[in-house]
């Protein structure tokens, strides 16, 4: 916690914040899409203040919990409420607060030494619902408390760049020409680390197809599967396309890949930025029925099954996902996933190979849905599996799982 107290509010600041916190608490909106639209507001604030705002909103989402509880707001977020908890955020970052209503007899005091009495509790540390905390540690036991407060750090904006028309050597030296400066991990081949936060979507670069936003963990699914130039490859979960772009970079543009999803309007968008990668060999396919599936039985060499899933590996980007998931919905996606595992499975050749991927560390999600399916699939075989932990990476949860579908049988 910073400690200064020549840090200055400014209400305009404060009220964007405020107004941000009160649709995202109450109207149900998305973090990320309601800091968009705030910061669009006044074409006066430079860098600065628009990192302020998006920074503030994003941490007292991530905090929500711990700072309603040292607020004694009860959950209950009117904007009275929500300028209590501002205050708290306020105090323990260490701002002199400024006479303005809403401020009136905050208890600073108070406030530090609640905090450090809840800091000893992991729901109220990591500021997370009861459920959440309880599934977790019934999970993965001791290793929970390393992960959850891994995924409750800031995340990193890291690139992924495009190799269909640059390189990351190519790519990091145009970039500084933009301004933006970068660092390279040996372990992500293809990754670009920011060194600060920015918006690369204005730069040339990103125009150009040079690079997609993409986490390094992320990065590691296209490779597992090991495709190579001129193979037939199904995306079957393939959303807005991340992992198709990369395949396609792989592939080095030879060769099919069908992208499957059950939302056309995320295909459409896979389809705009595989024009802008100059990604050519992507067919789009949403999954009208089951016959979409039926008529694609055994004809793939490789098939990709990002499987949709709690998402908890990637709280770290998603903080307010925390506070809308619920445990309903996690029965609910191992079921899906399982059926998807099933059915979808059937479009690979003999002799293919398939990975199955989540951005979730729960094993009822990953390990313990492979198990399943492979007991009851006897020809299929386990190759590898990878499980990427937040805690020891530092970037987002992943599990993958490459199996082969048996020739003989």
């Amino acid at each position: 916690m910073e400690n200064s107290n020549d840090k200055r509010l400014h209400r305009t600041l404060v009220m964007a914040v405020v107004d941000a916190l009160y649709s995202i608490y109450n109207e149900d909106e998305y973090a990320d899409k309601v800091v968009q639209k705030t910061l669009k507001r006044d074409k006066r604030w430079g860098a600065r203040d628009r990192k302020f705002i998006a920074e503030t909103v994003y941490n007292m989402v991530r905090w929500k919990r711990m700072y309603n509880e040292i607020a004694g707001t009860k959950g209950f977020y009117s904007r009275e409420n929500i300028w209590k908890n501002f205050s708290v955020w306020a105090v323990l970052q260490g701002y002199k607060l400024p006479d303005w209503r809403g401020f009136e007899e905050t208890p600073s005091r108070r406030i530090k030494g609640k905090f450090d009495e809840l800091n000893k509790i992991r729901k109220f540390r990591e500021s997370i619902p009861d459920w959440l905390d309880e599934l977790g540690e019934k999970e993965l036991g001791e290793k929970w408390t390393k992960e959850i407060a891994a995924l409750n750090q800031q995340a990193e904006v890291i690139l992924r760049t495009n190799r269909l028309k640059t390189s990351p050597t190519a790519l990091k030296i145009t970039l500084e020409k933009e301004g933006v400066n970068t660092t390279q991990n040996p372990d992500y081949p293809d990754a670009l680390i920011l060194t600060e936060r920015q918006n690369v979507f204005q730069t040339e670069a990103f125009k150009n197809g040079l690079f997609e936003v993409q986490d390094a963990s992320s990065q590691l699914v296209a490779p597992f599967l090991q495709v190579k130039p001129g193979d037939r490859v199904i995306d079957a979960c393939a959303g807005a396309g991340g992992k198709a772009l990369h395949l396609s970079s792989l592939m080095e543009n030879k060769g099919q890949i069908i992208a499957l999803d059950l939302y056309e309007n995320k295909l459409l968008e896979l389809k705009r930025r595989a024009k802008r990668n100059g990604a050519h060999n992507i067919t789009i396919r949403p999954i009208e029925s089951n016959k979409t599936i039926k008529k694609l039985h055994n004809s793939a060499d490789k098939v990709l099954i990002d499987a949709p899933c709690s998402g908890i590996g990637v709280l770290k980007r998603n903080p307010d996902a925390k506070w809308k998931l619920q445990p309903e919905f996690i029965d609910e996606i191992r079921k899906t996933q399982a059926e998807i595992l099933q059915n979808y499975s059937a479009m690979l050749k003999p002799g293919g190979n398939l990975v199955y991927a989540t951005c979730s560390i729960l094993p009822s999600e990953n390990e313990n849905q492979v198990k399943n399916f492979l007991e009851k699939n006897s020809n299929f075989s386990l190759v590898e599996e990878k499980k990427i932990s937040p805690s020891k990476t530092g970037f987002d949860g992943f599990y993958m799982a490459l199996l082969v579908k048996n020739a003989s049988k």
